[in-house]
């Protein structure tokens, strides 16, 4: 009754690539595609460059460099998958920039891709962008169909339990 001075946590993510953002029923994996890994948006992207969309710590970067794991100040975990099936590259088309442990600020660059041989090699270069631990957000508003940029456009807004 008396915790109406209690501020929810927010999120703001901005663009971690530029390109054209979907919905996530729309990469071409079901395990995205259904939501089983997590909750958020994709990007097809126009350019080979991989940004932080939030603050936090690299917490994970896969060793074939196509996906990256941050946690932010507020728990939330979030992967950002380069592509569907990327990982069978082994790498190629990869050079990272970060490494575990690292502090990341939105648009600190995370990854350098080859966009080209990705889309020649790799089943898509649509790339997710998620929350995996849902049971932490009570609320979480996307903008889709629209052209962003990377480090700079807002993407999810998300409010915290």
């Amino acid at each position: 009754m008396f915790n109406i001075f209690k501020k929810k946590k927010e999120e703001e993510f901005v663009a971690p690539l530029t390109g054209e953002v979907l919905d996530l029923t729309e990469v071409p994996d079901q395990v995205f595609a259904n939501k089983v890994v997590g909750d958020g948006v994709a990007i097809k992207p126009t350019k080979g460059e991989l940004v932080a969309p939030v603050a936090g710590v690299v917490k994970q970067i896969f060793a074939t460099k196509h996906a990256v794991g941050i946690e932010t100040e507020n728990n939330l975990e979030v992967l950002i998958h380069i592509g569907v099936n990327t990982v069978e590259l082994d790498g190629a088309g990869f050079s990272q920039v970060v490494v575990e442990g690292d502090k990341v600020q939105p648009g600190d660059k995370l990854i350098e891709f080859d966009l080209d041989y990705i889309e020649e090699n790799a089943k898509s270069s649509i790339t997710p962008v998620l929350i995996t631990n849902m049971d932490a957000i009570e609320e979480l508003n996307r903008k889709e169909h629209t052209e962003v940029a990377a480090g700079e456009d807002k993407i999810l807004e998300i409010k915290i339990k």
